[in-house]
């Protein structure tokens, strides 16, 4: 899984391209998450995901709870089908 980060001033940009699923998070955690704390913006782009599953929407919990104790505000800046569709899922299990 292609993971791109770019380091501008004070904020780090992190594009994710590919799965976000059980196959990937740990490759992606080992890389994501030593960033945090290092900016004090983190804006993770997630356009590009082509699919997630519960391994994914675990590891954002994950990195929003780093990023809170970090400090470091998070913010997504995109949303691929993907990921919409598995945010949707989560939201339809909590009614």
């Amino acid at each position: 899984m292609p993971i791109t980060l770019e380091t501008l001033d004070d904020s780090t940009c992190v594009s994710i391209d590919g799965e976000l699923t059980i196959y990937t998070v740990a490759e992606l955690a080992g890389a994501l998450l030593p960033q945090m704390g290092g900016a004090a913006r983190l804006m993770l782009d997630l356009s590009q995901v082509t699919e997630m599953d519960g391994a994914g929407l675990q590891l954002l919990a994950v990195i929003q709870r780093e990023a809170e104790n970090a400090g470091t505000a998070l913010s997504v800046t995109g949303q691929s089908l993907a990921v919409t569709q598995a945010l949707e899922l989560c939201r339809k299990a909590a009614s």
